[in-house]
């Protein structure tokens, strides 16, 4: 029963990291109805970005502040160059030009940054801690606090303070929300901004788990699963989504691999997505689309 509630813990643990990517997804679509395919690419950037900094010898609250900025300028600027002239467009021909974005900010980085594996250090240990006779990684342990609070600071931000209004107006309507004078542009440089901080918070937990590379902006698609169970409207379903695929992932590898071969972690999660595409298309937390005919 401990190993059991060891493996089962780790796993809500590790979904904690795919839960802070897919917040990303999450602030983004819910404010613009754009699936942002290049937050992976904005995860890397992040990543590579700090750890550059530091190996030039930047302190490390410096190079954070530092890579925040360039994380913020990065994101007001794709709202403003690209998403904004796309106003009113398809969702098939924003989703297409966030996949450009991917392609051009990983360009980017490689340009600025070179092409290099970096290892990134953040002063936490990946090793057990035993918590009540369980081992739990003590990396895991600092990635769940750090989304927790997360999550907590962003509660207030949208449910507390006039922007998180408007945000959920232009949400629910739109059209109706610029009819009562909300600023569309402000709401949505505001959400890009805060997509980008959550982007450098996810990009350097990451960057410690698997180094600096850029395979790390391939998370994003184990974000997919994430949104698709939690739903991608709502940032308490990308919290449930990633604790679903991370403790389900783990159990079946360690229990139903053996059985039927290993490496199941890899495509389990994309199983349990469609099988909640069958039965609830709009996720957990997800909104349902009502059509009138």
């Amino acid at each position: 029963m401990e190993f059991f509630l060891e493996v089962f813990i780790g796993g809500l643990l590790a979904g904690v990291m795919y839960a802070l990517v897919a917040i990303g997804f999450v602030l983004i679509y819910k404010a613009s109805g754009v699936f942002n395919f290049a937050q992976g690419a904005m995860v890397l950037f992040a990543a590579l970005t700090f750890v550059s900094l530091l190996e030039r010898g930047i302190p490390f609250w410096l190079a954070f502040l530092l890579t925040l900025v360039a994380m913020i300028v990065l994101a007001l600027a794709i709202e403003r160059a690209v998403l904004r002239p796309l106003t009113g467009r398809s969702p098939t021909t924003l989703f297409m030009a966030t996949l450009g974005l991917a392609y051009i900010i990983e360009g980017a980085a490689q340009l600025f940054w070179g092409a290099q594996v970096h290892g990134l250090e953040l002063g936490i240990d990946d090793v057990p801690l035993e918590i009540g006779g369980l081992l739990l990684s003590q990396f895991d342990l600092f990635a769940a606090a750090t989304a927790a609070l997360l999550v907590l600071v962003l509660s207030v931000l949208f449910n507390r303070t006039r922007i998180g209004l408007a945000l959920r107006a232009v949400a629910d309507d739109t059209k109706a929300a610029m009819a009562i004078g909300i600023q569309l542009p402000r709401i949505w440089a505001v959400v890009w901004a805060v997509a980008g901080f959550v982007g450098l918070v996810a990009g350097l937990l990451w960057g410690a788990r698997l180094g600096v590379q850029f395979s790390l902006s391939l998370v994003v698609l184990k974000a997919l699963p994430v949104l698709i169970i939690g739903g991608f409207t709502s940032i308490t379903g990308a919290i449930v989504g990633g604790l679903v695929i991370g403790a389900s992932e783990k159990v079946a590898e360690v229990y139903v691999g053996p059985i039927i071969g290993g490496g199941i972690e890899n495509w389990f999660p994309y199983v349990l997505a469609l099988l909640f595409l069958l039965v609830r298309p709009a996720g957990i937390f997800g909104e349902r689309a009502i059509e009138r005919v």
